[in-house]
C-alpha cells in the first residue's frame, strides 16, 4: 500500500507568512497594474497604413511614449485621441514611401518604464508581424517574411507576463495552496483550475462565448473573498466546501478566471492567419507562469521553515484576513466601475 504524500504539518505556518508578504505586495497596486502598450499598423493600400496606438493610463496620466520609424514616413491625417477605459487610444494614417518591410519601429520613452508593448504590422496581402517591445529592447525590425515562430514566442511571453502581474489570479492560486492539506489534493486543484480556465479562455477568444468584462472582473475578486472565508472556516475547525472538494471549487472558479484571461487577450488582439498559434502559446505562457508561482511559493515556505523555526499559531490567521480584505476592496472598486 502506497503512502499518500502530505505537505509537512508545520509548513502551513510558513505559507501563511509568505501569503501575508504576497498580499502586502499585491496591495501596493491594483490587480492588473502593469498593462502593455499596443501599436498596430494595418496596410490599406500599398504604402498607406492606418496606425492605432494604445497606451495605459493611471488617472489622468499616461505613459509618455512616442512612435519612431527608421525610414521615410509621411503623416497624411491628423492624430485623433480618445480615452477607452484605462487607456488612451490614438489613431492616424501614414504613408511609407519605401514600405515598412525592413524598417525599424520603436517606442521612444519605453526604456524608462517597467511596461512592455506589443507591436503588430499587418500587410495588405494578409501577412503580419508581431514583436514584443521591452524597456531593454524598445524597437524591432519588421521582416519581409514574418514567421510563425515569432508569433509563438511573442504570445508565450505575453501569457507568462500576464499571469505574473495578474495579482488577483495569483491570490486565488495562493488561496488554493493554503486550503489544500496534501500535495495530491493541491495537484488536483491546480490541474482543475488550469483545465477550466483553458476552456473558457479558448471559447471566449474564438468568439463562441461573449461575457461582459467588468462583471467578470468583479466576480473574480469575489471568488478570492470566498476562498479567504473558507480558509478561516478551516482555521476554526469547520471544514467547508472548498476544504472538502478543493478541485471542484478550483474548476468552477477557473471557468470564471478564464474569461478574465480572455479579456486581457482581447485587449492585445490576435494576428490574422496565426490565431491558433497565438491562442495556444498565450495559454501555455499563462500555465508556465502559474507553475513558476506555485513552485516559488512552496520552495520559499520550505526555506522559511528551515530558517525561522516554529511560528506562533496566530500567524495562520493573517493571510485569510489580508487576502480577504484586499479582494473585498477590489470587489468594491470593480462594482463602482460598472
Amino acid at each position: 500500500m502506497t503512502r499518500r504524500r502530505r505537505i509537512p504539518r508545520r509548513l502551513p505556518a510558513y505559507l501563511a507568512l509568505l501569503a501575508a508578504a504576497t498580499g502586502l505586495a499585491c496591495s501596493a497596486g491594483s490587480a492588473h497594474e502593469i498593462r502593455p502598450a499596443y501599436l498596430d499598423l494595418q496596410e490599406r493600400s500599398p504604402g498607406l497604413f492606418d496606425v492605432l496606438f494604445k497606451t495605459p493610463m493611471r488617472g489622468d496620466l499616461r505613459l509618455a511614449l512616442t512612435v519612431r520609424f527608421s525610414g521615410r514616413i509621411e503623416p497624411v491625417s491628423p492624430i485623433l485621441a480618445r480615452r477607452t477605459g484605462e487607456a488612451l487610444v490614438q489613431t492616424w494614417r501614414v504613408r511609407a514611401a519605401d514600405g515598412l518591410a525592413g524598417q525599424t519601429i520603436g517606442l521612444v520613452g519605453l526604456e524608462t518604464t517597467v511596461s512592455d508593448a506589443l507591436l503588430r504590422v499587418t500587410f495588405a496581402d494578409g501577412r503580419s508581424a508581431e514583436h514584443r517591445l521591452t524597456p531593454a529592447a524598445p524597437q524591432a525590425t519588421i521582416a519581409a517574411s514574418p514567421r510563425r515562430l515569432g508569433v509563438a514566442g511573442t504570445y508565450l511571453s505575453l501569457g507568462f507576463e500576464h499571469i505574473l502581474f495578474g495579482f488577483d489570479h495569483l491570490l486565488f492560486v495562493l488561496g488554493l495552496i493554503l486550503i489544500t492539506p496534501s500535495a495530491r489534493q493541491l495537484i488536483a486543484a491546480i490541474t482543475a483550475f488550469t483545465a477550466a480556465h483553458s476552456l473558457t479562455l479558448t471559447a471566449a477568444a474564438l468568439g463562441f462565448v461573449h461575457v461582459p468584462q467588468k462583471p467578470v472582473e468583479a466576480v473574480i475578486a469575489l471568488s478570492i473573498v470566498f476562498l479567504a472565508v473558507e480558509i478561516l472556516r478551516i482555521r476554526a475547525g469547520r471544514a467547508g466546501l472548498a476544504a472538502r472538494f478543493p478541485w471542484l471549487v478550483a474548476f468552477a472558479f477557473g471557468l470564471l478566471h478564464g474569461f478574465g484571461f480572455a479579456g486581457a487577450l482581447s485587449e492585445i488582439g490576435m494576428p490574422a492567419g496565426h490565431v491558433p498559434v497565438a491562442l495556444l502559446f498565450f495559454n501555455m505562457g499563462v500555465e508556465a507562469g502559474q507553475l513558476v508561482f506555485v513552485g516559488a511559493v512552496l520552495a520559499s515556505a520550505a526555506g522559511l521553515r528551515r530558517l525561522m523555526g516554529q511560528l506562533p499559531p496566530w500567524t495562520t490567521l493573517v493571510p485569510p484576513y489580508l487576502i480577504g480584505s484586499l479582494a473585498t476592496a477590489w470587489v468594491i472598486q470593480r462594482v463602482a466601475a460598472f
